[in-house]
């Protein structure tokens, strides 16, 4: 079976899936570049054993970082809790099949290429993956198939964060549905400020892409907020989300033998 691990800003997600990427079993973490393989070890197989698995079920692994801090130490647990090295995804390898159409392709995080594989592989393309998060991004696949790039925003808590910091009279909130749009307090107007301020982020960009590619695009969700958002706009067709952890599996199975290297 395959350990796919997705390294996040803000969580680390582990899988354990088949060949046929059907899931084991999947796990998070709060992301902490100090963690060590150790660690991540103690816990990582006991909640595997609490689904009838062990270490020795696992014969590869993939990783798809974008915490350098914590990159060392995922594959460390690999190689020396797992039994291998794991393959680790770079947007700039030829092997993953999909072309990288950025001035510097290895600018682009490793979960925007893996979300856009797994995005084309299910979804009709033009296609825009808007994966909320610590940061918004917008990751555009186009007609043809390529990651052509795309948008990257502050995540809805990031900047409710700053905004608490920076104005020493506002409070710390909930990110939710307001009942109006016009708050009628401190509370409910800073919530209306962020929630319907990303629901218009979405829309906005979403429609901008559409006009610049000048054909339809499929729209796709994932992230935590995600399901939070889609609730009041018709822009989001689709919510995924596994999507990452489905196109590590994915680029597993096209490498196959060199997959676990």
């Amino acid at each position: 079976m395959l350990l796919a691990i997705d390294a996040g800003n803000t969580n680390i997600v582990f899988a354990v899936l088949t060949e046929d990427g059907t899931s084991r079993g999947q796990w998070r973490i709060s992301t902490d570049a100090r963690r060590t393989s150790d660690e991540y070890a103690v816990w990582l197989i006991q909640l595997m054993a609490l689904g009838g698995l062990s270490p020795r079920d696992v014969s590869a692994s993939i990783l798809a970082s974008v915490v350098p801090g914590a990159t060392e130490h995922l594959v460390r647990l690999c190689t020396e809790h797992f039994g291998s090295a794991p393959f680790e995804v770079r947007a700039d390898d030829p092997r993953l099949g999909i072309e990288v159409l950025l001035t510097n392709p290895k600018e682009a995080g490793a979960d925007r290429v893996v979300n856009a594989i797994s995005a084309r592989a299910r979804y009709r393309t033009p296609l825009v993956v808007v994966d909320i998060g610590t940061a918004t991004n917008f990751d555009v696949v186009d007609r043809d198939g390529n990651f052509r790039g795309g948008i990257i925003a502050p995540g809805p808590q990031p900047s409710v964060d700053a905004l608490q910091r920076i104005a020493a009279k506002l409070p710390r909130i909930e990110i939710e549905r307001p009942a109006s749009v016009i708050g009628n307090g401190t509370i409910p107007a800073m919530q209306s400020g962020v929630f319907w301020g990303y629901v218009g982020l979405i829309e906005g960009l979403t429609a901008r892409i559409e006009a610049e590619l000048g054909e339809p695009i499929t729209v796709i969700g994932t992230g935590g907020l995600t399901r939070l958002f889609q609730e009041a706009t018709g822009v989001i067709q689709h919510i995924d989300p596994d999507i990452t952890i489905r196109g590590l599996s994915l680029i597993h199975q096209a490498l196959g033998a060199e997959g676990t290297a």
